[in-house]
C-alpha cells in the first residue's frame, strides 16, 4: 500500500463534483477498511448491499467457473468503485471482489448511496457512463466468445489494453507487463496460448517486452488482425 493512505474520499473521482461538506457528510457514513492482497472484499450472490470506493490500492472482480476457474471481469484502481449494481437494484451480488494489492477501502450504505444519486445529477450521470462502459465490455467480451478462436481473443484483449495505454498515435506502453494468467483468464484460454500469440506477436515486430513494460509497436496492425477475423 503506498505510504499514508488517509482514510477521506477525495480521490474518488465520482464524487469530484460534490462540495468539501457533503464529502464530510459522507466520510462519516462510511465505513473503512484494510485488506491485504488476495483477500476477499465481497462474494458472490452476498446479500451485502453497500456501495465500495477503493481509497488505496487496487481490486479485482472476477467470477468463477464450476471448475473452479478464476474469470477476471475488470481491475478497480484507486479513485474508482464498485457494487453499484446491487445498491441499485437490490439483487445479489453479481460478482466476487478480491484485494489485487494491499488497499484500503470505504463501504457506503445503499440508502446513502441512493440519495446522493437523487440530489446530485453529476453524480448520477456519471454511473450512468460507468454503467454503460461495462454493457459495451461485456456485449464485446460476449461476441469474442461467440466468434474468435483462442489466439485471436488474446489479440483483442491485447488491443484493449494498448488502446488504454496509448503512447503516440500508433504505440502503447503496457505497465506494469501484464501476466499470462491475467490475460488468459479475460481471454477464457490457457498462458500457454497467451505465451504463444505473444511470442508470435514478437517475431513479427508488434509487441515487445521492455524491462518494466510492454510495448505495442504497431497498435493498427493489431487491430487489423483482430478487425479481420472479426468481420468488422
Amino acid at each position: 500500500m503506498s505510504g499514508k493512505a488517509r482514510e477521506n474520499l477525495s480521490n474518488i473521482d465520482l464524487l469530484a463534483d460534490l462540495s468539501q461538506t457533503e464529502l464530510r457528510k459522507l466520510e462519516k457514513s462510511c465505513s473503512f477498511k484494510h485488506y491485504s492482497a488476495e483477500e476477499q472484499i465481497i462474494d458472490r450472490q452476498s446479500e451485502t448491499k453497500d456501495v465500495f470506493f477503493v481509497v488505496d490500492g487496487k481490486v479485482r472482480v472476477v467470477n468463477y467457473s464450476l471448475s473452479g476457474r478464476e474469470i477476471t471481469l475488470d481491475d478497480v484502481d484507486a479513485g474508482a468503485y464498485f457494487g453499484e449494481l446491487a445498491a441499485i437494484d437490490g439483487r445479489p451480488r453479481s460478482a466476487s471482489v478480491m484485494a489485487l494489492t494491499d488497499c484500503l477501502v470505504a463501504s457506503l450504505p445503499q440508502e446513502r448511496f441512493l440519495a446522493v444519486l437523487e440530489k446530485n445529477s453529476k453524480v448520477a450521470l456519471k454511473v450512468m457512463r460507468t454503467l454503460t462502459r461495462i454493457v459495451r465490455t461485456s456485449t464485446d467480451r460476449i461476441m469474442d466468445l461467440s466468434t474468435l478462436a483462442a489466439n485471436n481473443r488474446v489479440q483483442a484483449d491485447l488491443l484493449r489494453l494498448a488502446r488504454a495505454h496509448m503512447a503516440g498515435k500508433n504505440q502503447a506502453k503496457i505497465a506494469p507487463i501484464p501476466n499470462h494468467s491475467d490475460i488468459a483468464s479475460r481471454a477464457s484460454t490457457t498462458r500457454e496460448t497467451v505465451a504463444r500469440v505473444l511470442n508470435d506477436l514478437a517475431r513479427h515486430g508488434v509487441v515487445e517486452r521492455q524491462k518494466d513494460s510492454l510495448a505495442i509497436h504497431n497498435v493498427q496492425q493489431l487491430s487489423e488482425m483482430v478487425e479481420q477475423v472479426r468481420g468488422d
